[in-house]
């Protein structure tokens, strides 16, 4: 269980720290990554990367730890203070044309915060079409309507 490859130089000790107590947390439940993956909806390849800081977990893989590791209330709150102070530290990964590879862009587990924004869909058109063929619609029953009692 305390087996844990060393977390990379350089990492903000921000990061360290909280990493640090994720790796305790997950030794504490014994579990292993693929029993904590058994018992989470993240992979054991998810967990490796989150705990030996390759990549930063989303925040219900944190809360999803605590509640395996039985932390509720403010013993859970604490965690996820952490995630969100590691966060704003973590440092951002190098693109795919940066490595050649961009196993971490391309994985489906990234976290959202570092996915690219999508456009807002465009509100014009549609919207402007019903409400048109809404008043349409209203003004031939209305006309209907009249010629019907005239």
């Amino acid at each position: 269980m305390g087996a844990w490859q060393s977390l990379p130089d350089g990492l903000p000790p921000e990061v360290r720290h909280f990493v640090e107590r994720l790796r305790q947390l997950k030794d504490g439940t014994g579990l292993s990554l693929a029993a904590l993956g058994a018992r989470t909806a993240y992979s054991k390849s998810s967990w490796q990367r989150y705990l030996n800081a390759v990549q930063p977990p989303p925040r219900q893989a944190v809360a999803a730890l605590c509640r395996v590791a039985g932390l509720t209330g403010a013993d859970a709150e604490r965690h996820v203070v952490r995630w969100e102070v590691a966060v704003e530290a973590w440092p951002k990964p190098v693109t795919a044309t940066e490595t050649g590879g961009g196993e971490y862009e391309d994985d489906p587990t990234v976290p959202w915060w570092d996915r690219p924004e999508e456009p807002a869909p465009a509100p014009h058109g549609r919207l402007l079409l019903y409400a048109v063929l809404l008043l349409l619609t209203l003004l031939l029953a209305a006309v209907g309507g009249a010629v019907a009692l005239g």
